[in-house]
């Protein structure tokens, strides 16, 4: 006989991983905001400039922002090492860059 499955302990493990991921992304966001130095705005004109993006439904504009970012990216990628040096640099920044980031801007 099969041992019974336990869905407590499954939806728990499940729970966790969907916390860590959603950790990771506002990390990264966090980070992206201070590598292209959106950090030097105040948090309403961030906030401002993000709901016009959002708002964009023109197709010619976001596919202009879109080869913007890949630029940015690509760049980046050539100022830095290789890949799998820049996840590296990105995963040692994290826990120190990200958080205090959006604490000064709201204490601003």
């Amino acid at each position: 006989m099969r041992k019974p499955r336990d869905f407590d302990a499954d939806l728990k493990a499940l729970d966790d991983k969907v916390r860590g991921l959603k950790t990771r992304k506002v990390r990264q966001l966090g980070e992206l905001v201070i590598a292209i130095g959106a950090d030097a705005l105040t948090v309403e004109e961030l906030a401002g400039a993000l709901t016009v993006l959002v708002e964009t439904k023109e197709a010619g504009k976001r596919e202009a922002w879109a080869k913007r970012g890949a630029a940015f990216f690509q760049g980046r990628a050539r100022r830095t090492a290789p890949a799998t040096d820049r996840n590296m640099a990105g995963a040692a920044a994290q826990p120190s860059d990200a958080q205090p980031a959006s604490g000064r801007k709201g204490a601003a």
